[in-house]
């Protein structure tokens, strides 16, 4: 029998968000689409199609925290406010992060062998532009055992079961999907649901919805159903963004660049969001092809459309707005330039 064909791909409306520019030509184009949502959930500015269904990936990780959080497992566990942050984080697995990954652990009674993350080369090294040493690495170093930490802690304050901890099924993950559902305003019945690499349940939901979840993550006010749990896991990722992400990562460049205004948190295949707490926003962008090289000096193109950085700010975000591309030899040969145009919209979602 012939093979079976996958069902017919449907293209977003993406718009162009970056351009690749060699010899002063465009050689390449990533298209995507952008959303800026504000926290009464009305679409203020968007690019391509805003609508268009996503994974959230890593940009997941501060509502899978709420569970925890809003349930009291800061206080029971002692967990302090880098801590909390890196409950949130895609680390680089710098000694920082293993050391707090560990304590986290151990506080709530478990171990590095519980983490079912996997493991792979500390993120520190790409970042610096290192070649890492050979394997094995220890899971601790994985970019998102401090999420895995604070849901094993939750496991153990709620008395469930650390096997299989990570199922669709295991009442951890239906408290995180309600929790999901809740912040972004996406039924749970309409969450589509897959596994991230660090083989926990990730949802897709419109872009819009992510932003919507990030202005909400932002907002300075309690949440009617979590309290003040969303504001203290964003509070934990403005004061520290490097245990969010890392040195010479771009999710840190941002946060450093809002002067504590900005909740950043990107995720794997383009994606990116970003609460704006003085402004009540969310914004959420996704690059249709999942590449970095597109993501970046497009986000920075949207801040700045939307006025919210200044002169020193843009200085400081300048290798992330244009990187030059090199080649072998390291000679710059072409940059990356943003082509993302945002419209002013006004509707709800």
């Amino acid at each position: 029998m012939p093979a079976r064909l996958p069902a017919p791909i449907v293209p977003a409306r993406h718009a162009p968000l970056t351009a690749i520019l060699r010899g002063g030509t465009v050689e390449s184009v990533h298209y995507g689409s952008v959303a800026v949502v504000d926290r009464d959930g009305r679409l203020v500015h968007a690019a391509g199609d805003p609508d268009a269904v996503i994974f959230t990936r890593s940009a997941l990780k501060p509502l899978q925290a709420l569970p925890f959080v809003a349930a009291g497992g800061l206080e029971r566990f002692g967990y302090t406010e880098p801590e909390t942050a890196l409950l949130c984080a895609s680390h680089s697995g710098e000694p920082r992060h293993v050391e707090a990954a560990a304590a986290m652990l151990a506080k709530a009674g478990n171990t590095a062998a519980d983490l079912k993350c996997g493991s792979h080369a500390p993120m520190q090294f790409d970042a610096r532009g290192e070649v890492p040493p050979p394997p094995p690495y220890s899971p601790l170093a994985h970019n998102c055992s401090g999420k895995h930490s604070g849901m094993l802690a939750h496991c153990a304050a709620c008395g469930y079961g650390r096997h299989g901890y990570l199922d669709h099924a295991h009442p951890l993950q239906q408290e995180i999907r309600v929790a999901v559902s809740r912040m972004s305003g996406v039924p749970e019945t309409a969450l589509v649901a897959g596994v991230d690499g660090c083989s926990a349940p990730n949802y897709a939901m419109p872009l819009a919805r992510l932003a919507y979840a990030f202005a909400c993550l932002a907002s300075p006010d309690d949440d009617p159903v979590y309290g003040r749990a969303p504001r203290r896991l964003a509070d934990a990722m403005l004061r520290h963004p490097e245990m969010v992400s890392g040195e010479r990562r771009s999710d840190l460049a941002l946060s450093r660049a809002g002067r504590g205004d900005f909740v950043c948190k990107i995720g794997a295949e383009g994606v990116q969001a970003i609460g704006v707490r003085s402004r009540g926003l969310g914004v959420a962008l996704k690059v249709a092809d999942g590449s970095a090289r597109g993501l970046h000096p497009a986000t920075v193109a949207v801040l700045d459309q939307l006025g919210l950085l200044d002169r020193d700010v843009r200085d400081l975000l300048a290798p992330w707005a244009a990187p030059t591309l090199r080649n072998f030899r390291g000679l710059a040969v072409g940059e990356a330039r943003a082509a993302v145009v945002l419209d002013k919209i006004d509707r709800p979602l």
